[in-house]
């Protein structure tokens, strides 16, 4: 390693710190990469790799049309407009340019529906109207691939398996790192080291709600997301934002992987309360599904019949005919011959169970769901088959909760430019951060899947530009909502 001025230092090799470097090495400056783990990627690596972004040549692809300026409202609505507005327009601003700097280096999101997160194309991301969910080939997997070889074919160089102890700072001014006891001099430091979502004691501070997963709690956030952001941010006086926002999926007590290895519940299932009445539509995005269920007194249940069990395809984890019948054994997971019977262990009223379930058979199976319109969220979700009804005992109920931690909010407060404000709200010369380490876009709620990595790889990206201008010596005051489409 050597100990000579870099123009860019940075914290992180994630989606954010890749994003960063890359596009300050494309401006010429020289960047050494700190990344506390073994390989590359970070949570980028083991998401979806969704991107949401409108106005893009994704969508013009497929004749829709969208602009950053509809993102904007949707984003902020969704937020109740509690996020700073300057900070979320250019987000949205740079969000199509920078999937559309993505798809030059060489991923690939193909013009066609997608009917799922694993399908590339474009699907629907959460609640918005028009879709803008980005799914790249190869996932995040892929996104971190792209990047990498970029990084390589610009001469930046990675330091791997060290993490940064602390920022070198003088007089105010953030000037280097130090890593192994070794101090690095560098003219603009970008820190991209993730959230802190595998932080119990951070977690138990800035995020308490996770807590209410319990023992179902788990975890599917990257090792390295131990929460450096917030110590380097105490260094220099950093202002923190975000502070109770992240985000949680809803999942059944007995999860305790992401999806793609725990397996999906059944189709034919029906979400009801404590007051045994359905309450949302079982398929809901979780921009909104984590708040609905978390707002139901006595809790929430999943019920699913005896057909839907056995039609769970074997080999996943968790959603497995045989792993049901494991958790019935442990007195987990309730098991009746009749949905009356079910509602008794169940502890909800038995005539608002049935009559939930028999509303149910009468429409969902039908192809209709005047209630909560679930027929509309399976057809964006191509789904071309209705359910099963529920009617085939014995009957099985198991806890539905939020227990799933994916990542976390709070974190250092930037500008549009990613600069690192201070408690007084002034920029902290020589210091960037993005992704979850640079907080105020990933807000009160999430706006669907996608939103992490557009966040992380658009700030990112933003990070690498201006510290890349501030290592030529040029300010970044006055370029806010920089677009990234011109640079």
């Amino acid at each position: 390693m050597s100990e000579d001025n870099w123009d860019v230092v940075v914290i992180g090799g994630g989606g954010a710190g890749l994003a960063a470097a890359v596009s300050a090495a494309e401006q010429g400056a020289s960047v050494l990469l700190f990344e506390s783990q073994t390989e590359l990627g970070g949570s980028t690596q083991l998401s979806a790799g969704l991107f949401t972004a409108a106005g893009t040549s994704v969508q013009r692809g497929l004749g829709i049309e969208d602009t950053a300026e509809k993102f904007f409202q949707h984003y902020m609505d969704l937020n109740h407009w509690i996020l700073k507005p300057g900070l979320v327009r250019a987000f949205c601003e740079n969000a199509g340019p920078t999937l559309e700097w993505l798809i030059g280096l060489g991923v690939e999101i193909p013009a066609r529906e997608s009917a799922n997160a694993h399908m590339p194309g474009l699907c629907q991301a959460g609640v918005e109207d028009v879709w803008r969910g980005h799914v790249p080939k190869d996932q995040g997997y892929g996104l971190v691939q792209v990047l990498d070889k970029a990084r390589r074919e610009r001469g930046v160089e990675v330091v791997m398996n060290t993490r940064v102890q602390a920022l070198v700072v003088e007089d105010g001014s953030v000037v280097g790192v130090v890593a192994d006891d070794i101090e690095v001099r560098a003219s603009a430091v970008v820190i991209a080291s993730g959230g802190f979502a595998q932080n119990k004691d951070l977690v138990d501070r800035l995020y308490p709600f996770a807590n209410r997963g319990g023992d179902s709690l788990f975890v599917v956030a990257a090792p390295g997301s131990q929460g450096d952001h917030l110590k380097f941010g105490e260094q220099v006086g950093a202002a923190v934002t975000g502070e109770g926002w992240g985000l949680m999926l809803p999942t059944a007590y007995f999860q305790r992987y992401h999806h793609w290895q725990s397996g999906f519940p059944p189709k034919s299932r029906i979400y009801v309360n404590g007051d045994g009445r359905r309450f949302m539509d079982e398929d809901a995005s979780y921009a909104v599904s984590t708040g609905i269920i978390d707002a139901q007194e006595g809790g929430a249940w999943v019920v699913f019949d005896e057909k839907a069990r056995l039609n769970l395809p074997a080999g996943y984890a968790d959603w497995a005919p045989e792993r049901i019948l494991e958790e019935v054994d442990s007195g987990r997971t309730l098991r009746a011959d009749s949905l009356a019977e079910l509602a008794g262990v169940m502890d909800v009223p038995a005539g608002a169970l049935e009559a939930a379930v028999a509303r149910w058979n009468e429409q969902l199976p039908n192809g209709a769901d005047d209630d909560f319109l679930r027929h509309r969220t399976l057809a964006n979700k191509g789904s071309t088959a209705n359910p099963d009804p529920i009617d085939e005992g014995p009957f099985y109920a198991a806890r539905l909760l939020p227990a799933e931690l994916v990542c976390t909010h709070a974190g250092v407060e930037i500008d549009s430019n990613a600069a690192v404000l201070d408690q007084t709200g002034r920029p902290v010369d020589g210091l960037f951060a993005a992704g979850e380490a640079g907080a105020g876009i990933l807000g009160l709620r999430y706006v669907g899947g996608g939103n992490a990595v557009a966040n992380a790889l658009t700030m990112g990206r933003i990070a690498g530009l201006s510290a890349a201008r501030t290592a030529r010596g040029e300010s970044t005051a006055t370029s806010a909502a920089m677009t990234t489409a011109g640079i």
